[in-house]
């Protein structure tokens, strides 16, 4: 039964690995500043930014080793990737690490993300 957990465990982890290389190559060749890039909704129909609004940017510049250029588009990005990265890690290793999980993932830290991703989108349009 191990291994079969095992198993189940490297082919998750290699498709994540070549999702996530897909994704990079995608925002590394492709530039969304292009016309033919996807806009944001919210901004198209309230002309305020989303949390998320330059992420698409931040990211090809990122890719292209430009943090300054990034940093402008959303700074944002530079602390909700990373966070994002170990949540899902953290969530992948529930069973491994339970004491980690419970301690990161509750109530608690969710309210604080979500007040965070609040504040930055009020602050970033005021």
């Amino acid at each position: 039964m191990k291994i079969k957990q095992l198993a189940t465990t490297a082919v998750v982890a290699a498709a994540v690995a070549a999702v996530t290389a897909a994704v990079a190559f995608l925002y590394y060749e492709h530039d969304p500043a292009s016309p033919v890039a996807p806009k944001c909704l919210f901004r198209l129909i309230s002309g305020y930014d989303c949390p998320g609004c330059g992420s698409q940017r931040a990211l090809h510049a990122l890719l292209h080793g430009r943090l300054a250029e990034a940093w402008g588009f959303n700074p944002y990005v530079f602390f909700a990737a990373p966070a994002g990265a170990a949540f899902v890690v953290i969530e992948a290793g529930r069973a491994r690490w339970p004491r980690l999980h419970r301690a990161v993932i509750n109530s608690a830290t969710i309210a604080a993300v979500l007040a965070a991703t609040v504040a930055w989108w009020i602050f970033r349009n005021v």
